[in-house]
């Protein structure tokens, strides 16, 4: 049974690789990963303030008001929570990379066009296979049109893809006017893959002591299909690998995401609820499935359930909109 997959150029023994997440801000993490089976992962980000020394400004502009609003106090981390510096974040990438036999993907997480994305070199130079740039961008300010945001996604990317020969990947939102038209000038503008999609943690309110906190709710499967619906309309239109993230949890949502056209699976809160072994189980299961199936390859099914390739193309859009409403059944 062929497992294999090809994801920015780089032949993976499988399709489920570990997304960023606290399994792999250390070593021993790392190991269990590869262990348990997966074939590539993706480290957690470095990001923008600690590569351009402003920790004083964020810390400047996140207290300003806090002693009328003590609420706000716990809202923002302090500088030194975040996970490790840059040189540190270097030196585990190297270590990473000694400790493993599988693909290391380094992440940068940011938005403006900034000197910090010269530090993408370094990261390739510390040894890792590829790049994820996680673009976490929350755009309120009115004055700023839709435009200006989508060009400085396109102006970061160029600007990472300058510093580096190593593939580039970029981890995007879903909130655009016209997704397929941003997939297809990222594509343009030279990214490897589109990871689809980011799950941006949302704020809550505790009503008990009247604050704001970030609160984090681990996704199900049922968030799969927004990621599924892109890349089954995206895939054989763009140059660069697809991959699906948020909603995979099982054999069934990897098999789903690869037949509508993606190149891997990125796996992260179903191993935090069921730990690392279940990437195995998942592996298994995909493999089970297949020889039940007749499949004797991943390639076999890939795009084989895409938009272009179904019989009723429209499903993915809006002629399915109706469908679906109509087949919704209350107990009344």
């Amino acid at each position: 049974m062929d497992l294999t997959t090809t994801y920015m150029g780089l032949k993976l023994k499988n399709p489920v690789v570990a997304s960023a997440s606290t399994m792999t801000y250390k070593l021993d993490g790392v190991r269990r990963l590869e262990d348990a089976g997966v074939s590539a992962i993706i480290l957690h980000s470095l990001f923008e303030e600690q590569l351009t020394h402003e920790a004083l400004e964020l810390h400047y502009l996140t207290t300003q008001g806090t002693e009328s609003f003590a609420e706000a106090l716990s809202y923002f981390p302090e500088a030194d929570e975040y996970n490790l510096g840059p040189e540190e974040y270097l030196k585990f990438i190297r270590k990473a990379k000694q400790a493993t036999r599988i693909p290391i993907v380094a992440s940068l997480n940011g938005f403006t066009s900034g000197g910090w994305v010269e530090y993408a070199k370094n990261m390739q130079d510390a040894g890792a296979d590829a790049l994820e740039l996680n673009i976490y961008y929350l755009a309120t300010d009115p004055d700023l049109p839709g435009s200006e945001v989508e060009k400085n996604y396109v102006d970061v990317l160029k600007a990472v893809k300058s510093q580096v020969n190593i593939p580039v990947a970029i981890k995007l939102g879903p909130f655009f006017s016209n997704m397929a038209n941003m997939a297809c000038r990222l594509d343009e503008a030279g990214a490897n893959a589109l990871v689809l999609f980011n799950r941006f943690y949302q704020p809550d309110l505790d009503l008990e002591n009247l604050v704001v906190w970030p609160h984090v709710e681990l996704s199900s499967s049922a968030e799969l299909r927004l990621p599924l619906r892109w890349i089954a309309i995206l895939h054989g239109r763009l140059k660069c690998s697809l991959a699906a993230t948020t909603g995979v949890h099982t054999a069934q949502d990897v098999l789903k995401v690869m037949m509508s056209g993606a190149d891997v699976a990125m796996m992260c809160s179903a191993i935090y609820r069921n730990g690392p072994d279940h990437v195995q189980k998942v592996v298994t299961d995909i493999e089970a499935w297949m020889e039940e199936n007749e499949y004797s390859s991943l390639s076999q099914m890939k795009g084989s359930m895409s938009q272009k390739s179904v019989a009723e193309p429209g499903a993915y859009e809006r002629a399915n909109y109706m469908k679906t409403l109509q087949s919704f059944r209350t107990v009344i």
